[in-house]
């Protein structure tokens, strides 16, 4: 059991490291320590929780926490699986500080001494990436194996990488990348902590393409199984497994629905909800969206999805123990919702070969693969509707971008290799495209050049004077609501109608249960038992179950009150709403609901603007609750 936390901080254009120990009861976890630090360094913050290496399942995420360069604001991000070996470093959370002078890459060994030995290197980073020799994709996974390759006899256990891609130097929503080492090569079960951009941080701000870490291995978690099961027989009238099988069905396998995993039950529930053509489906009628879920999703998409993986059973966990098997595979190809959703369907592609080509293409560069699914599908529609021409933006062919004659496979691969072509424009900056300062920032530049068409067709949360993120992939005003944090689940996303104000409630009551989920470092596919357990479990450890409940109160608290929340610049984000509402309105009728229906119907901006701002004194109306409660 972790008695403090230590931080270990590198400024990694001197080398020059130290080591600071926080008491436990000051902090509590990657994300409050991370907040303090970003404050104070404006540093990358990579750590672990209270309960990592400890037999809870679940509990080895590994956080990144700082000032995002996409959110332009505080941000958080999770790491399956990849604090399970950061746990050798016998540390708590690496601090990154400084910039290397040029690209670079970073080793941490903890040896037999107790001591962590750090190296900074230089490297020629666009050489690693373009070689094709240590991996078939190259990019990101060419950079992995490198380090895997020149390090890896230098600990006596294997040990992990963290990697960024080409992404993360032409725009600010790179991602970092990691996977388990097995056998001596990195296999293909690779984990993200994608949003928030702090692979972009990384190399951009701190000048660090990747980090290797590990060593001597250290036993710092709870590992008492017995009491445990006690805790859990008295709270829920189970053994821990039997409450985490139940809590995670849906990640592993619904046997009413004979899939699994985010992707399979996601499409297999959705029905009309389906986004699809950049969120055109939302213009189109119930039975329009039911008839193209059901053509496009149910009899191909899906259908491949559960005869390639669920059938075979292709399943691997994050790389640490867990009986929940989440990441389904298809060879090298991992299926999660969002990102084949996000260069799925939303993009135009409906078929498995499409989208594994242009997300493995897309995961190469490094990109978030929810972010950039938005721009691709945005710009897609542009060139459709003619607000783009292919010249402005580097491609040479028109996607096809409508349901009416659409071959499921043909167009499918159309669409993704338009997609792959954007992708190169991205990086490559050709035409107007230059998401140096992100896609906000562009399209009010493209909006300029070739009209205002080009933004409203762009669907993104604002945050301060260039802040942007993709919102969730679900048709729920909950994704696109004013939040000091957006692009996570840390908001509701029910897909039912709640009025505005409520929502704003229910909002902060999410955000606080997912921070507390984060600042454990606990993935939150275990939530069901998780928000209910963790503060009695730190009470039963440590004595501070109170303490823990307020500091995170007290943390959501001050990551609110420094959030800028902007009213939605584009139109698509008014048309989800209002479209959402009329579908609601359609299936059950409300006083309440039928008022903002009427409203929209009259003035759709004008009562988008009092529905934001109904969401926003929710969210504050809650915090300011929350405020006078620790005060008391």
């Amino acid at each position: 059991m972790k008695k403090d936390l230590k931080v270990f901080t590198i400024d990694v254009e001197t080398s020059l490291n130290y080591i600071e120990n926080y008491k436990v009861g000051d902090f509590f976890g990657p994300v409050d320590l991370g907040f303090h630090l970003s404050k104070k360094n404006n540093s990358l913050n990579i750590g672990t929780g209270l309960f990592a290496d400890s037999t809870l399942s679940g509990s080895n995420r590994l956080m990144f926490t700082g000032n995002s360069p996409c959110w332009d604001g505080f941000y958080v991000s999770a790491m399956g699986g990849a604090g399970l070996i950061f746990e050798s470093l016998d540390i708590s959370m690496l601090s990154i500080i400084g910039k290397a002078k040029n690209p670079s890459v970073l080793y941490l060994n903890h040896r037999c001494d107790g001591k962590i030995e750090s190296k900074i290197e230089e490297v020629d980073i666009s050489k690693i990436w373009a070689d094709k020799e240590l991996d078939e994709d190259g990019g990101i996974y060419s950079l992995m194996t490198y380090m895997l390759d020149k390090y890896a006899d230098h600990y006596t256990k294997e040990p992990r990488i963290l990697a960024v891609g080409k992404s993360a130097q032409s725009t600010d929503f790179g991602a970092v990348c990691s996977a388990p080492v097995k056998k001596g090569k990195v296999t293909a079960v690779d984990t993200w902590a994608g949003r928030g951009g702090f692979g972009s941080k990384m190399l951009r701000e701190h000048g660090i393409a990747a980090i290797i870490y590990g060593g001597v291995p250290q036993t710092r978690g709870f590992r008492d199984r017995k009491m445990i099961d006690r805790w859990f027989n008295d709270k829920y009238q189970m053994s821990f497994n039997q409450k985490d099988k139940k809590v995670t069905e849906k990640y592993n396998f619904v046997n009413i629905l004979k899939s699994g995993g985010t992707l399979g039950v996601n499409y297999s529930t959705l029905g009309g909800d389906l986004l699809s053509f950049n969120y055109g489906s939302i213009y189109k009628t119930e039975k329009q969206r039911v008839d193209l879920n059901d053509k496009f999703i149910t009899q191909h998409y899906l259908k491949q999805f559960n005869e390639e993986t669920i059938a075979t059973k292709s399943q691997k966990t994050c790389g640490e123990p867990c009986a929940t098997m989440c990441k389904k595979m298809n060879g090298k190809y991992k299926k999660d919702y969002e990102p084949y959703q996000a260069m799925g369907p939303l993009s135009g592609i409906f078929d498995q070969r499409a989208a594994e080509k242009i997300n493995k293409y897309s995961d190469a560069y490094g990109f978030d693969a929810i972010s950039v699914g938005g721009v691709i599908s945005w710009l897609m529609e542009c060139l459709y509707k003619g607000f783009l021409v292919p010249e402005d933006i580097g491609v040479n062919n028109i996607p096809q971008f409508k349901e009416n004659n659409f071959d499921v496979v043909e167009a499918s691969m159309n669409n993704a290799n338009i997609g792959i072509s954007i992708l190169d424009a991205i990086i490559e900056q050709k035409g107007l495209l230059d998401f140096s300062k992100g896609a906000r920032v562009l399209a009010h530049k493209l909006s300029n050049i070739r009209g205002k068409e080009v933004l409203d067709a762009f669907s993104y949360n604002a945050n301060g004077n260039t802040g942007w993120m993709v919102p969730n992939q679900y048709w729920t005003p909950g994704v696109l609501s004013p939040m000091a944090l957006m692009g996570k689940y840390y908001m509701y996303y029910g897909n039912d109608f709640v009025p505005p104000r409520e929502l704003g409630h229910k909002n902060a009551q999410r955000f606080i249960a997912e921070l507390m989920i984060d600042n454990i470092s606990v993935c939150r596919f275990h939530r069901g038992w998780v928000e209910e357990m963790t503060p009695e479990i730190i009470g039963h450890l440590y004595g501070l179950q109170k303490e823990f409940t307020n500091s995170i109160k007290s943390l959501a608290l001050e990551i609110n009150d420094q959030g800028k929340p902007i009213f939605w610049e584009s139109q698509k984000n008014i048309d989800i709403i209002h479209t959402f509402l009329n579908k609601k309105e359609s299936l059950k009728y409300s006083i309440e609901l039928d008022k903002w229906v009427k409203l929209f119907d009259k003035d759709s901006k004008s009562a988008a603007k009092n529905f934001w701002s109904e969401i926003y004194k929710g969210v504050q109306e809650y915090f300011d609750e929350i405020r006078d409660t620790l005060k008391k």
